[in-house]
């Protein structure tokens, strides 16, 4: 993927005149493997405005830095901020460098001194937007997503405890070729279904319950992330009137996805569902997120326009093309339980791509 992060090193240089910066110092670790194709605890990466591209990190990457990243200059040292610094200021005269400053300790940003351009979210704005190898890579995080839930549903059984279930999904997402979980798995049964991010616990689930599985396979260094709820036994009335209206607002959310949406107004067209039908004050967080190297990336669908117009990345309003984004309304009910449904989705100029693929019937089992 040489070219593909020059390419990408390209389409960050550019944004930097209009930054009133030289250079940055990029610091992030997913950042940097963004930009480079490295993975490592201890590297950075100075881009300059004719995007000329300097890489430290210590001994124990550099020949893999030198291996992956042939068309960029490694610098091998221990102290990877303060040697990109140093070059990027002590020029003549001293050039302007913008640093990464919500991926910075305050202690290395005032260590490194000189006349920094704080800047957030710069290269998160170029990640935004991704491309069809990486695409690929989360399309195939996603299949193995839906596999495992498709392995697990066969398990599922009264006495299994939360724990139990969580650790069966993990297993099976790396059995199938997953790296790794996407993040720690979510399963809450019964009342715990009323907290969102429930961290699973020893209670067994039991008929009656309405369960909630959030969860997602690692690929290639990309995030899936799906939700589903399933019945154990014959659900009451009330569990299948919830989960019409939470099932309702996740198509309808997933419908308003494409390129040029406001990202608030996406949210709306599931909130506003679940609002009307009395459930307003039981949804309280955002619709869905961005995914890709992290689990958590712009755009965010949430109630407002993006609030923070100043962070390059998060001050983008509107959805485009390729922007792979999840859909995730809930409704927790404090005491009796809840319902979530999630997919991954892709916007696409005609009509955004599912790629967690499960059917979001109610399942009972």
């Amino acid at each position: 993927m040489t070219v593909t992060h020059a390419r990408r090193r390209e389409r960050l240089a550019a944004l930097l005149p209009a930054c009133e910066a030289d250079a940055i110092l990029v610091t992030g670790g997913v950042n940097v493997r963004y930009l480079t194709g490295l993975d490592s605890s201890n590297a950075a990466l100075l881009v300059r405005a004719d995007a000329h591209a300097a890489l430290a990190t210590d001994s124990r990457y550099a020949e893999t830095a030198r291996r992956v990243c042939p068309d960029v200059e490694v610098i091998e040292d221990r102290d990877v901020t303060g040697v990109l610094a140093t070059a990027a200021l002590d020029g003549s005269p001293p050039g302007r460098l913008a640093v990464e400053a919500h991926r910075m300790t305050a202690d290395v940003y005032f260590t490194l001194g000189g006349d920094l351009l704080r800047l957030s979210g710069l290269v998160e704005s170029v990640r935004r937007v991704k491309d069809e190898e990486e695409i690929g890579l989360l399309r195939t995080a996603c299949e193995l997503t839906d596999r495992a839930f498709a392995e697990l549903l066969p398990t599922l059984r009264p006495g299994l405890t939360e724990r139990e279930v969580a650790r069966t999904l993990e297993r099976l997402m790396t059995d199938l070729g997953a790296d790794a979980p996407a993040f720690a798995t979510i399963v809450a049964s019964g009342p715990n279904g009323s907290i969102p991010h429930h961290s699973p616990s020893d209670r067994p689930l039991a008929r009656g319950d309405l369960v909630t599985m959030d969860f997602g396979a690692r690929y290639g260094g990309y995030h899936a992330d799906m939700t589903r709820t399933v019945a154990i036994g014959e659900p009451a009335g009330w569990q299948r009137e919830l989960y019409d209206l939470v099932r309702a607002a996740q198509r309808a959310g997933r419908e308003a996805v494409r390129p040029g949406a406001a990202t608030h107004e996406v949210d709306a067209a599931a909130r506003d569902l679940i609002a009307a039908a009395g459930h307003g004050g039981h949804f309280g967080h955002g619709l869905g997120h961005g995914v890709g190297l992290e689990i958590h990336e712009v755009p965010f669908l949430s109630p407002a326009p993006a609030a923070a117009k100043t962070e390059p990345g998060r001050g983008h309003a509107r959805l485009e093309d390729r922007v792979p984004v999840t859909v995730e309304p809930g409704v927790y009910i404090p005491g009796r339980g809840g319902v979530r449904i999630e997919d991954t989705l892709v916007t696409r100029d005609d009509g955004p791509e599912l790629l967690t693929r499960t059917t979001k019937e109610l399942l009972v089992l």
